[in-house]
C-alpha cells in the first residue's frame, strides 16, 4: 500500500480527497501547512506527495523546494495541486521541483493516472 502525503490547508478539500484514496487502497498521512508538509516528508517518507501550492507559514512552492533540496527526501514524487490554473503555473510548479501538476477541483480519475503513473504500477 503506497503511502501519500496530503499537504492541504483547506479542511473540506483535505477530508475528501483523503477518503477517496483512502478508498482506494492508499495510506493517507496529512499536513496543513507548507512547514509542516516539509516535516511530515522526512518523518514519514511517503511514496508521493501531494503539494497544495496555495499554503499558510510556507508555501507549496517554497516547500517543494525544500523538500527536493534534502538529500533524504529528493526522491519523493510531487504532484502540485492548485485551483490557480493559469499560463505559466504548471512551469513554476515544475522549476520549484514538482513532478507533475494537477488542477483544483480535483478530477480524481486523472489525478489517480498521474499518481499511479509516478508511483510505477
Amino acid at each position: 500500500m503506497a503511502k501519500i502525503l496530503l499537504v492541504e490547508d483547506n479542511e473540506m478539500n483535505r477530508d475528501m480527497l483523503s477518503r477517496r484514496l483512502t478508498r482506494k487502497k492508499y495510506e493517507v498521512v496529512m499536513a496543513i501547512d507548507g512547514e509542516q508538509g516539509v516535516t511530515m516528508a522526512r518523518a514519514e517518507n511517503p511514496d508521493l506527495i501531494l503539494m497544495d501550492m496555495s499554503l499558510p507559514v510556507l508555501d507549496g512552492w517554497e516547500a517543494t523546494r525544500q523538500i527536493k533540496a534534502s538529500p533524504e527526501t529528493q526522491s519523493i514524487p510531487i504532484i502540485a495541486l492548485t485551483a490557480h490554473a493559469m499560463a505559466g503555473d504548471k512551469d513554476k510548479a515544475m522549476d520549484a521541483g514538482c513532478d507533475d501538476y494537477d488542477t483544483k477541483p480535483i478530477d480524481l480519475k486523472r489525478l489517480l493516472g498521474k499518481m499511479k503513473t509516478l508511483l510505477g504500477n
